[in-house]
């Protein structure tokens, strides 16, 4: 007797008459849509400070370097716009993959992988392994992909496209689903997560109050607690403050630290009161 799928993500995996279809870009019209606007306003962004300043100088000295330079800033926005606008028309159809078919429905034994403009079939035995990668940043879940890897260190990447309903798919139940699929090849499918520890400007950095609600720890708690699971510290003057100088925590494992603070919790209650700082 044949096993109940996991219920599939609603919105993610459509039934087709070949086998289930986990889908990554709903539209390839509002995909490309959004990679053209992209190219367009970025060098828009970037330039319209630069015009409008000549604009200002030209409406008041009527500059003859003002025009000349004003045509040829306007002139290398344009080519930007161009040339950003013909390399995303090849990269967008060329590498993002729009949808994976697993056929046929009971224990898929090949994958259809479908681009914008092509598709091609690969045999679930040669997978390797099956990877959906999660990355967070600050305690929230930025992105996630499914990366399928094969044999000689080749990989297929597919990201969830634009509002695509995949991105917003608990890890769980999409390893639930796609280990289900390829039980008979024996695909190992498995959870990779990546924390975003680029914090360059220390305004992103918390203070010992933030770090402290954070946490659920008295503030006095906090420097012990960063000093114990080796949280970089940095004593800077925030913008507007010129005499005040603060200290500051890499946020990068505080949402980590968190999570070992209330498992530790759970496990072992504060021998003390509410003042009392726990550790791990």
């Amino acid at each position: 007797m044949a096993t109940r799928d996991p219920d599939p993500p609603a919105g993610v995996v459509s039934v087709t008459a070949a086998g289930a279809r986990l889908l990554f870009v709903p539209s390839r019209l509002r995909e490309l849509g959004v990679a053209l606007g992209a190219s367009v306003l970025v060098p828009l962004w970037i330039a319209a400070p630069l015009l409008l300043a000549f604009l200002v100088v030209i409406l008041f000295t009527d500059s003859a370097v003002a025009w000349a330079l004003f045509w040829v800033v306007l002139g290398l926005t344009v080519l930007a716009v161009v040339g950003l606008v013909l390399g995303l028309m090849w990269m967008v159809p060329a590498t993002m993959v729009r949808w994976i078919e697993f056929r046929p429905h009971e224990n898929a034994t090949h994958l259809v992988i479908a681009r914008f403009l092509r598709s091609s079939t690969i045999a679930a035995a040669d997978l390797e392994r099956v990877v959906i990668v999660e990355r967070f940043r600050l305690g929230q879940r930025k992105s996630v992909k499914v990366v399928l890897h094969m044999g000689r260190g080749e990989e297929i990447a597919c990201e969830p496209g634009f509002r695509a309903p995949v991105s917003l798919v608990g890890t769980p139940c999409l390893l639930a689903w796609l280990t289900d699929r390829l039980g008979a090849a024996r695909t190992a499918v498995e959870y990779q997560k990546e924390i975003d520890r680029n914090f360059i400007c220390p305004d992103e950095w918390w203070t010992a109050s933030a770090l402290a609600d954070l946490w659920q720890v008295p503030v006095s708690a906090v420097d012990e607690l960063a000093d114990r699971h080796g949280i970089r510290t940095y004593r800077y003057t925030p913008r507007g403050a010129a005499r005040d100088t603060v200290t500051v925590y890499h946020p990068g494992r505080a949402h980590e630290v968190a999570e070992e603070l209330r498992r530790t919790r759970t496990l072992r209650p504060e021998a003390g009161g509410d003042g009392a700082a726990p550790g791990v």
